[in-house]
């Protein structure tokens, strides 16, 4: 039932030039049983932690060998109609915990028959699979994916992780897709989607060091979003493809953009696209709001022939005026010295949604953005506030300048999170607290946007449209989907002013 929608899916990336992989996969003991209505399945009856380490804890049933051989069949009946549906390619999910990889685990595979013990009899289930499809379904590539390393005591190491490519490419794989991390990892699972606190390129030495032992062409994953961090990573030898999950969620046209050599709409890597995810909530993105409501802007674009003046250049600004530049006069003016507002000063903050902050990834994101208008054709005025001169025959004044701190506190806080303070661990304890976040982020602030677009001289009949955090003080992705939705959807059209 579900293959006419996989061939058009198909047919779409065959007709943008693209190759269409999809991926096979078995939760395991972690598929829950709320959702399929049976008692999960594992190796072994290993109580295991469901939805990242959260109260569910699931007792699988252990799989009989009946039972594995009908998994076995399921794996290359799917691949079958995979290629049915036109896939160029499968990828067999090897990695982060779930079946495959539950019984790689020395920990969550307690077996006692060939499937379990020694390496090469954890291994047994995953290549049985491998060479079962690469001998029933002819003609199609198969990539394994292992996740080499699980970062908790009685996972996978790396040594054996890469043996396990190794054999993988013994058994017929095409390529080998080297990732790491599992729902068990310490400190958090959240090793295995590497949040912005983790390196760039968080996993590519593990790639690097399985192209050194395979001949079949090598997959690197993990924070590779910059795409000269990504290119350097295949110039270097380090892998032969790069596979994105987050970065392509944050903007689409992230490879047509790396390849024109343009700026890519940076991930922030905060897994605000993981929770939502996994809560069951619609997929969402902090910096594209497209992201979950593709078919609201599908064939939209901003009118052009307007002279328009931004004031404020936080993110909402930034992504208002990146959406109309194209065929209008763009002047963005902010009293502060660079752009990106507040926004900066959030990644000195212990945490930014549920994980750590890092500086430097709001730092590139706001930069990035920044080039994107100036390619645009966007002009930039620091240091000064808006005259009456600088409104005057404008079409549109949009007031972006974001939400500012009550009770004094604009001028303290700032200085409290530059300091050594604000990176402890009693701070990143209180900032674990959504409570806290809540207050600090949103009920301590207030938006002024209002009372701004009142008072400003603009000339009569031009239009003051107020987005962001200037219209309520909230949360960024609640900003920038503000501006993004004034660019681009009917409603930016309002009346002009009196």
């Amino acid at each position: 039932m579900f293959l006419p929608g996989l061939r058009r899916l198909v047919d779409t990336l065959h007709e943008a030039g693209a190759r269409a992989s999809i991926q096979l996969g078995h939760g395991g003991s972690r598929a829950r049983s709320v959702v399929s209505g049976t008692t999960p399945v594992a190796p072994s009856a290993v109580p295991t932690p469901v939805f990242e380490i959260e109260a569910e804890l699931a007792v699988p049933e252990a799989m009989s060998a009946a039972r594995m051989r009908e998994t076995v069949d399921a794996y290359v009946a799917a691949a079958a109609r995979a290629q049915r549906a036109g896939f160029d390619m499968v990828e067999l999910h090897g990695a982060h915990g779930y079946l495959i990889s539950q019984f790689l685990s020395p920990l969550e595979n307690t077996r006692s028959d060939s499937y379990g013990g020694s390496l090469e009899n954890r291994a047994r289930f995953g290549l049985e699979i491998l060479r079962r499809i690469k001998s029933d379904v002819p003609g199609l590539p198969v990539i394994f994916r292992i996740g080499v390393e699980d970062f908790f005591p009685g996972g996978l190491t790396a040594d054996e992780g890469m043996q396990v490519g190794r054999w993988a490419e013994q058994n017929g794989a095409d390529a080998v897709s080297v990732t790491a991390g599992h729902y068990r990892s310490l400190p958090a699972a959240e090793r295995m989607i590497p949040p912005m606190a983790y390196p760039a390129a968080t996993f590519v030495e593990y790639a690097a060091r399985m192209k050194q032992l395979v001949d079949v062409p090598v997959i690197g994953v993990g924070r590779l979003g910059d795409p000269e961090v990504a290119a350097g990573a295949v110039a270097d030898g380090r892998l032969d493809i790069v596979a994105l999950g987050r970065p392509l969620i944050a903007d689409p046209h992230w490879v047509a953009k790396a390849q024109a050599g343009v700026p890519v709409r940076r991930c922030l890597a905060c897994n605000h696209c993981i929770t939502n995810m996994r809560s069951g909530a619609q997929l969402s993105c902090v910096v594209n709001p497209a992201t979950g409501r593709e078919e609201v802007y599908a064939g939209t674009s901003a009118p052009g022939g307007r002279r328009i003046v931004v004031l404020g250049a936080g993110p909402a600004g930034l992504t208002y005026a990146s959406q109309v530049a194209e065929g209008n006069d763009v002047t963005v003016i902010d009293r502060a010295e660079r752009a990106g507002g507040a926004f900066r000063l959030t990644g000195l903050a212990p945490r930014f949604n549920d994980v750590a902050a890092a500086e430097p990834t709001f730092t590139a994101y706001v930069d990035e953005l920044e080039r994107t208008c100036r390619l645009g054709g966007v002009r930039f005025r620091y240091g000064s506030e808006a005259a009456g001169d600088d409104l005057r025959g404008a079409d549109l004044v949009v007031v972006a300048t974001g939400a500012h701190y009550r009770f004094g506190l604009g001028a303290v806080v700032p200085r409290l999170l530059r300091t050594r303070a604000a990176r402890s661990r009693a701070a990143a304890r209180l900032f674990a607290s959504p409570r806290i976040r809540d207050a600090l982020y949103y009920r301590l602030r207030t938006g002024r946007g209002a009372e701004l677009a009142r008072r400003l001289p603009v000339d009569p009949g031009s239009t003051v449209l107020v987005v962001g955090d200037a219209a309520r003080a909230g949360k960024a992705r609640e900003a920038i989907t503000s501006a993004f939705d004034a660019a681009l959807a009917p409603s930016a059209r309002s009346a002009p002013t009196p």
